[in-house]
């Protein structure tokens, strides 16, 4: 069983760690900034502006923000078959968190680090 499995088996009815456990992972906000920013997309396009993230774990991210009503994800009937992800109306609502959670990052980011660094000074 994943954390995430095991946080929604222990606290199913927990709102934020429910929501956080599928969203606060390492790549699921960076998937939904970049289709914000860059519009609807293939999985190619996205591993090209995510180039840090496996395959694996791109289509991971995916199929659980499409579970999650995040992500839409439309195929198309051609050969070889076209298949294009895009935010859905949920997805959007989260555009302005996440915004705020990078403008809070960029304007704290060098107090953080130079924090963290201190502390590894007196505590080591």
């Amino acid at each position: 069983m994943n954390r995430t499995d095991t946080d929604m088996a222990l606290f199913p009815q927990c709102p934020i760690r429910n929501v956080l456990s599928r969203i606060g992972d390492k790549w699921s906000m960076l998937v939904l900034f970049t289709l914000e920013k860059y519009g609807v997309l293939r999985f190619n396009g996205l591993k090209l502006y995510i180039p840090d993230i496996s395959k694996k774990m791109l289509s991971a991210v995916l199929k659980t923000l499409e579970a999650d009503g995040l992500v839409s994800r439309k195929v198309y009937a051609e050969v070889p078959p076209r298949v294009e992800y895009g935010l859905t109306e949920r997805g959007m609502t989260l555009i302005p968190l996440i915004d705020n959670l990078i403008n809070w990052a960029k304007a704290n980011m060098d107090d953080i680090l130079a924090d963290r660094n201190s502390y590894l000074i007196h505590n080591a």
